[in-house]
């Protein structure tokens, strides 16, 4: 899958920076470094701003606003894709088609426009293909496994 790009929906960047989370954390951890260094994550607006209300309001031991900011900020060099009228119509479609939540609907969405060909998600149909888009538990799966499926 060498090139490809990888979606990350927002429970496993959060889980990336909770520390309480156990194993999820140290998998979500590494997997957002090898993306970082492959430069082939993909988030988008949405992410984002979820990640920031879960890690400073949500999780056992939150982080500071400034320390969230920061992160995000970081994030932002991914790739990132700004949700508009077209990626909520698009949304909309996968909803009603697949019946998945609206909001989960718009993480695909996002990952379809944003180029990806794998959404990493612990909420979604895992292994469930979507307008090219391959959904991925990361838990499910052993990070030799998931590190294959990963771009290099």
């Amino acid at each position: 899958m060498s090139g490809n790009k990888v979606f990350m929906d927002t429970n496993i960047i959060v889980y990336a920076y909770d520390r309480d989370a156990g194993k999820k954390y140290h998998i979500a951890s590494k997997l957002v470094k090898d993306l970082w260094h492959s430069g082939l994550g993909v988030l988008s607006t949405q992410v984002l701003q979820e990640f920031f209300v879960t890690v400073t309001n949500k999780i056992s031991s939150p982080l500071d606003i400034a320390k969230a900011r920061g992160i995000v900020k970081n994030l932002s060099k991914w790739n990132i894709v700004i949700n508009d009228v077209n990626t909520i119509l698009a949304a909309i479609e996968i909803h009603d088609e697949h019946k998945y939540s609206f909001w989960d609907s718009m993480i695909i969405a996002s990952a379809v426009k944003g180029g990806a060909t794998m959404l990493l998600s612990e909420d979604l149909s895992d292994n469930q293909e979507i307008e090219g888009l391959t959904i991925s538990n990361p838990f499910k799966i052993s990070k030799i496994d998931i590190s294959k499926k990963l771009p290099e």
